[in-house]
C-alpha cells in the first residue's frame, strides 16, 4: 500500500503541470486547448489527492493474507481480578498493561476493500484497536473498575470514521467492527493473537513437545 503515496504525488504533479499548460494556452487565446488541459489537470490532481488520502488512511494497518499472528501475549494473574499482559508485536515492539478483570480482551479494526480495489494494491488490512479487561460477572462488568488501553495509532485521515460517515464509500470499502476476542487468565500463559478475515482468536502457544507452553 506504500506505493499509493508516490503515485498520488506523481499524479498531482502531472495535473499541476497540465493546469499550468492550460493557463499558458489561455494567454495564447487557445480556448479549447485551455479547457482540455485544465480539466485533465484538475482530474489528475483530484486522483492524486485521493491516492494520498488513502495512503495516509491505511498507514499503520498490516496487510492480511490468510491468518496472521498479530501479536504474542505473555499473561499472568497480578492479584485478585488483576492481570498483567505483555504484548510483543511482529515489528519487535513490546508493551505491558495492568488490567482489571478475570479475562483479557483484545479487538481490532479490519478494512475490507472490494475486489476491483485490489487492482490498485488495496487488500484486506487490519490494525489492533484496544486491549481491556473483562469480568465474568455482568454486575461487576457494570460497576467494577475498568481498564482499557489503545493499541491503534493516531492518523490524519481515519478511513473507519469516513466510511461510517459517508455512504458513497460503501461500493469500495467495508469497515467491519466488533472483531474481538477474550480469554480467561487463571495462570501464567503464552498466547498468540491471530487475525483472519473472519475475526480475532486468542490461542495458547503449544510447546514443541505438544503440551502448552
Amino acid at each position: 500500500m506504500s506505493h499509493l503515496l508516490p503515485i498520488g504525488i506523481a499524479l498531482a504533479v502531472a495535473g499541476a503541470l497540465l493546469v499550468l499548460g492550460g493557463l499558458v494556452s489561455l494567454f495564447q487565446v487557445k480556448v479549447l486547448r485551455f479547457t482540455v488541459r485544465t480539466l485533465a489537470g484538475l482530474l489528475l490532481v483530484a486522483l492524486g489527492a485521493l491516492s494520498g488520502a488513502v495512503a495516509l488512511g491505511v498507514q499503520g494497518y498490516r496487510a492480511l493474507t490468510r491468518e496472521d499472528v498479530a501479536a504474542r501475549l505473555s499473561v499472568k494473574p497480578g492479584g485478585p481480578q488483576r492481570l498483567v499482559a505483555t504484548l510483543r508485536f511482529p515489528d519487535g515492539r513490546m508493551a505491558s498493561y495492568d488490567i482489571a478483570g478475570d479475562e483479557i480482551y483484545v479487538d481490532a479494526r479490519i478494512l475490507k476493500w472490494k475486489s476491483y480495489a485490489n487492482f490498485f494494491g488495496l487488500h484486506t488490512a487490519y490494525e489492533l484497536d484496544r486491549i481491556a479487561g473483562r469480568y465474568r460477572d455482568i454486575q461487576q462488568e457494570r460497576t467494577a473498575p475498568r481498564t482499557v488501553y489503545p493499541l491503534g495509532e493516531e492518523r490524519p485521515i481515519d478511513l473507519f470514521a469516513l466510511r461510517r460517515r459517508y455512504v458513497f464509500l460503501e461500493p469500495v470499502l467495508d469497515a467491519e467492527y466488533g472483531s474481538g476476542t477474550f480469554v480467561a487468565v487463571t495462570r501464567p500463559a503464552e498466547l498468540e493473537l491471530r487475525v483472519s478475515t473472519t475475526g480475532l482468536l486468542l490461542r495458547e502457544v503449544e510447546s514443541p513437545g505438544g503440551g502448552v507452553k
